[in-house]
């Protein structure tokens, strides 16, 4: 039978209209609403459901799903505002690895979802419990069943039979699934925010009749921000605030908020939301800052019974920059230009900076959200908003901490094929992880872990504030460059050299000019002028003969960007020409980015207006224009290259490591590190190639397995064992070359001595050949879920931290990045004389090591080092496993945080 899995808990999630449901498991008193469910379905819905029209079957359904648990058999509910609106369940009978599935869904809820949704947390359940196929019969008229099943996104097979048809579902995990799974949540996602960010009925409750509240400050800015929608105050002692009708409560408005923003003390948001949820309200926004665990509990409890989505609380609020709506729900001193930049942010500080920064650019802003302590809305959600809403080209992120870090990585690698997604990489230090965590009561995460969740997404990550202006003005304004190679234009060359310093610092390339083009610049340029790269033009290049330098580097194939920097000379103002003119007024100059350098210009970055409604970014110093450059082409070498894909691989037994696992945590609850016998038991289950081995307990026993051994090489290595041993080397636990008999007996004579009382036993292993050590591993990131680490390995490991790091599962270019990244690649490539390695090899021991740390929750740690890489192949020379107890959760499968 499958393996058993406990009930899960309940979790709330989205229907295709943004309404919330509960998803809950079926308990005993659920049975009366059940029979209520079938009872109150029409004659011709219970047939379909039936194959008759039964009340009677009603009942007998009812009874099934609250019977006591047994072994094969889950039902599921789904419960809005209390009452039952459908039911999926699944019963093994006497198959193991396949399913008989029903679904039933009330009347007048049909068409929303529904079934859809209970479908896929029984297959997230299925698959946990090692079950690989649903079956279901249904009849051939009931259209509405069938089409649910074929547009899963799984292999679905049918048998007609009659006036009944049997449907076969293959449950296996697959990139079309998750995509599906994924649409359907961002179209419901994006449904839920519309009362949020497209209200048409505002209610501020909380503002107050004298200057000086926070409430009243953001009904001041919805009135003189011209929203156009409706909007009210609530405050009991007022009829009107600033001009606003105010009403004595929630329930004594005109007309139902979409929108209730909260201002209201801590101690009073429970009853003031649960007060917007029996009103009717869709959306909420708590700007309230101090909530106690009690009162926090409570808000969100309210939110999910009455299915409210909710910004904050602790946030400067939110804002819809559309002048068709003119949404500016903050704080905030001024008003968003509107524009095309979406802004999402925790701190309300670093909100206003972006705000003012990307309105003073004239880039403006679509839609704004301040996040706050992020009880429900998300980055998630705001990604899938600005990807649907027509008007955001720009995506802007600081966030301090990720709510479903792997489910942000799926839809991040989607959103950035459309729009650049930037965000500042905050808490890159202990000091600033720890003000992170403090400041959001999230869980600091590693640098390590946010890099490769970066780049594996394409996000592109600057180191702060201003960097992020910085490269939002050139994305925004300049067409992305083919390569990394600039060309560099002066007026000055000390100014040109620095601008040279700050590219190669950059990691841009500066390529010699040819010699057709040196002669052609030359021709234009003045007497003095040097043609290299940078070209200096000299104090007296005129704005025409800038101007003609400038068309004939651009149209030369051999660079992919121009940066000019220029100085202010005396020489250009006696002659009236306009150096900055020669940049800005050419049309047709789109074809490759060009930047601007300003040594004496006032503010770190502006976009200078440009022929054809065009802009060029201009920066006072050459290391900012650098950076975005450097920013830009690294965004175009991403969208260049293919989505990646996670390879299958064969001889992998899954359902056997899962049972290895389960059977090394029932007898160790607490997990801990496996012995060498189960370790290896593992690493058969993915195929991952280890040296030969053989345990002893006595020193009579490791002469004997000494004597199989020899008959590799002759020569054997002896290491003691003992539960929560590490790192063997650093405790002086291994004997290498070790020859004869009595060399082994000695040997283990040694360790027997020295770790007396912890010592259980040695490992034996053939005297490995000559080649390259290197290291992979995995660790369990808290919040990031599995993130696999390679690179140079032996005893200089932590030495030397020559490693790179990508989340699990990899795919193909995951793997080739996670072997080239290291300082140490050249060594595999053949560097040196010594031949390549078995690159081939490598990347399956990797890809393996991904699949069993993505198949395996309870691998806490796992640590291959070394592995030894030779031209003939790879092989684990030492592995060390750590378990923990871990309940399996399905990052993809849809749910409210």
């Amino acid at each position: 039978m499958p393996h058993h899995v406990p009930d899960r808990p309940p979790v709330h999630a989205l229907l295709a209209d943004g309404t919330t449901v509960c998803i809950r498991s079926v308990v005993a008193g659920d049975h009366d609403q059940l029979e209520g469910l079938y009872e109150e379905m029409s004659p011709e819905n219970l047939r379909l459901r039936f194959f008759a029209a039964s009340h009677r079957s009603a009942h007998l359904a009812a009874d099934r799903a609250c019977a006591p648990a047994r072994s094969g058999y889950r039902a599921l509910l789904a419960e809005a505002q209390g009452r039952v609106v459908g039911l999926a369940e699944y019963d093994t009978g006497d198959e193991k690895d396949a399913a008989e599935v029903s679904i039933a869904v009330a009347d007048g809820l049909h068409h929303r979802g529904v079934g859809t949704l209970l479908v896929e947390h029984l297959v997230s359940a299925a698959r946990a419990e090692g079950i690989r196929a649903f079956e279901a019969d249904a009849l051939s008229e009931n259209h509405a069943v069938l089409k649910l099943f074929a547009d899963l996104g799984l292999r679905t097979t049918r048998r007609f039979e009659g006036p009944e048809v049997r449907c076969t579902i293959a449950l296996d995990q697959s990139d079309t699934y998750l995509t599906a799974v994924e649409e359907r949540g961002r179209a419901a996602d994006v449904a839920s925010l519309e009362p949020l960010l497209r209200p048409k009925v505002v209610a501020v409750i909380g503002a107050g009749r004298k200057p000086g509240s926070v409430g009243r400050a953001i009904l001041h800015q919805l009135r003189a921000g011209r929203y156009t929608g409706r909007l009210f105050a609530v405050n009991p002692a007022a009829h009107a605030i600033l001009g606003v009708p105010s009403y004595s409560s929630v329930g004594a408005l005109p007309r139902t908020p979409d929108l209730a923003v909260l201002a209201v003390p801590a101690a009073a948001i429970p009853d003031t939301a649960e007060e917007c949820g029996k009103a009717g309200v869709r959306a909420l926004l708590v700007v309230t800052a101090g909530l106690h665990a009690d009162q926090a509990q409570a808000l969100l409890a309210a939110c999910r019974s009455y299915g409210m989505r909710l910004v904050g609380p602790n946030c400067l609020g939110i804002s819809n920059a559309d002048p068709e709506l003119s949404l500016d729900a903050t704080f905030a001193a001024g008003h968003p230009r509107p524009g095309t930049a979406g802004v999402a942010v925790q701190s309300g500080g670093v909100g206003i900076a972006l705000l003012d920064g990307l309105s003073r650019l004239g880039i403006g802003v679509s839609s704004f959200a301040s996040l706050g302590d992020k009880f429900d809305v998300s980055g998630n959600d705001m990604l899938q908003w600005w990807e649907s809403d027509g008007r955001t080209g720009l995506a802007l992120l600081h966030l301090e901490s990720f709510g479903n870090p792997r489910a942000f990585s799926r839809t991040a690698r989607r959103v950035t094929r459309r729009m650049p997604l930037l965000t500042v990489d905050a808490g890159r230090t202990d000091a600033g992880r720890r003000a992170a965590a403090s400041h959001t009561a999230a869980a600091a995460t590693s640098t390590m872990t946010r890099g490769a969740l970066f780049t594996q997404a394409g996000i592109t990550a600057t180191r702060s504030i201003g960097e992020l202006l910085e490269t939002a003005a050139l994305l925004h304004s300049q067409p992305l460059p083919a390569g990394s190679r600039v060309a560099i234009i002066t007026n000055a060359g000390g100014a040109g050299v620095l601008a040279a310093d700050a590219c190669a610092e950059a990691g841009l390339s500066l390529p010699t000019p040819t010699p057709a083009l040196i002669d052609d610049l030359l021709a234009v340029l003045p007497d003095g002028a040097a043609v290299g790269n940078p070209v200096d033009a000299t104090a007296a290049v005129t704005e025409e003969q800038l101007t003609d330098c400038l068309d004939r580097i651009m149209r030369y194939g051999g660079v992919d960007a121009v940066l000019v920097a220029l100085v202010p000379t005396a020489v250009a103002a006696a002659t009236g020409d306009d150096l900055v003119r020669a940049l800005t007024r050419a049309p047709g100059r789109r074809a490759k980015p060009i930047v601007a350098v300003r040594l004496e210009q006032g503010l770190p970055v502006e976009l200078l207006p440009a022929a054809e409604d065009g802009t060029i970014p201009s920066y006072a110093e050459p290391q900012a224009a650098a950076g975005a450059l450097a920013h830009a082409a690294h965004r175009a070498a991403w969208l260049a290259r293919p989505a990646g894909i996670v390879p299958d691989l064969d001889g992998v037994e899954t359902e056997r490591a899962r049972t290895v696992v389960e059977t090394y945590l029932a007898a160790h609850p607490d997990g801990g590190w496996l012995d060498p016998r189960t370790c290896a038991d593992l690493l058969a289950c993915y195929g991952i190639p280890q040296i030969p081995w053989a345990w002893a307990e006595t020193e009579d026993d490791a002469v004997l397995a000494a004597d199989r051994l020899r008959g590799f090489d002759g020569r054997v290595v002896m290491k003691a064992h003992w539960p929560g041993l590490v790192h063997k080397s650093r405790q002086h636990a291994v004997h290498l070359d070790l020859r004869g008999d009595s060399q082994v007996r000695a040997a283990y004579r040694d360790l027997e001595t020295r770790f007396a009382g912890q010592m259980t036993g040695v490992v034996l292993q053939p005297l490995a050949a000559r080649g390259t050590e290197l290291f992979a591993g995995v660790v369990q990131d808290e919040v990031f879920g599995p993130l696999v680490l390679f690179g140079l390995g032996g005893t200089a490991t932590e030495v030397l931290a020559d490693h790179a790091a990508r989340l699990a599962p990899l795919t193909d270019h995951d793997v080739h990045d996670l072997i080239t990244s290291p300082r140490c690649a050249p060594l595999l490539f053949g560097a040196h004389g010594n031949g390549p390695v078995d690159l081939g090899e490598l990347e399956q021991l990797l890809l393996r090591l991904s699949r069993m740390a993505a198949d395996l929750p309870q691998l806490a740690e796992t640590d291959f080092n070394p592995v030894l890489a030779t031209p003939g192949g790879v092989t684990v020379l030492d592995a060390r496993i750590r378990l923990a107890p871990c309940r399996p959760q399905d990052p993809y499968l849809r749910r409210l945080r």
